[in-house]
């Protein structure tokens, strides 16, 4: 599956609005004509909100980024999964994760063990282990990407993240993690916005304990994060600080990197920062 070295991830290309129905196809298919390989589709995703945007393009391979396992049943999944990748073979990509304890509520139990389950399953309804990919942080989860999916989307993460992913990942898997963008050369208003949008991950323990592992310390952990992890976490400026952190994450092992355009409204359908992203894009 030829995924191509950027693509974009977004919240409300998935969206079940009606009335935004017309917009988020146009979206789709201009994405796939300024270049970007894959487009990526945020909040817990099912299968059936890819097949819109495939039917909408001609190229550009559709991943949930990331379906959640606690949210869609396996035989559900590899069911509609067989039926879209049957009408459009190698146009979609399995995202899948373990998603949240705060979010899942009293059904997050072992959450790894739930993982290898749920793969079990797709295996069982012929999912090819080639065409998902796991959300994955920590190293027992990188290597389950390695060993039983075709790769890694790491979410919310570093160019050190992205590095250590590969040693594990070794040659061969896909390693696409999520990276956060602030189009923004008003480098305290940037830094505004990203903590606004962190503020949102700040109380989930899963992105805490990676930052922690990675080497930030309480004190960057607080208050909407410190300049240190803020400027780690996103890219911030103008295009060429795009530029570099997308060159940066390809130099540390990444094949494929998903940009998010994080603005004021987290459901947004960021076009202009896409046009102008797709200028300094391979």
């Amino acid at each position: 599956m030829e995924l191509g070295r950027v693509g974009i991830w977004n919240v409300g290309l998935r969206s079940e609005d009606p009335a935004a129905r017309g917009e988020i196809l146009e979206a789709a298919a201009e994405l796939e004509e300024l270049g970007y390989g894959a487009i990526w589709l945020g909040a817990s995703p099912g299968v059936g909100h890819a097949r819109p945007l495939i039917e909408a393009t001609s190229r550009i391979v559709v991943a949930t980024g990331i379906l959640s396992i606690w949210d869609h049943p396996a035989a559900e999944v590899a069911a509609e999964h067989l039926a879209l990748t049957k009408d459009h073979p190698g146009r979609f990509l399995l995202g899948l994760g373990v998603s949240h304890g705060a979010l899942v509520g009293e059904r997050y139990r072992r959450p790894y063990t739930a993982m290898t389950e749920y793969l079990d399953a797709l295996d069982e309804g012929g999912v090819p282990k080639e065409e998902r990919v796991l959300a994955a942080l920590g190293p027992k989860m990188l290597a389950a990407s390695r060993d039983r999916a075709a790769g890694a989307h790491p979410y919310f993460i570093t160019v050190e993240h992205t590095r250590r992913a590969r040693e594990i990942l070794g040659d061969g898997p896909l390693l696409a993690p999520e990276v956060k963008v602030v189009l923004d050369e008003d480098r305290e208003n940037a830094r505004r916005i990203a903590r606004e949008h962190y503020g949102g991950y700040a109380r989930l323990p899963n992105y805490s304990n990676n930052l922690e592992r990675l080497g930030f310390t309480d004190e960057d952990l607080r208050d909407g994060g410190s300049d240190r992890l803020i400027d780690a976490c996103f890219a911030i400026g103008g295009l060429e600080a795009v530029r570099a952190r997308i060159a940066e994450h390809h130099a540390a092992g990444a094949d494929h990197v998903v940009l998010q355009v994080v603005t004021e409204n987290p459901a947004a359908l960021t076009r202009r920062e896409w046009r102008e992203i797709a200028q300094v894009i391979d």
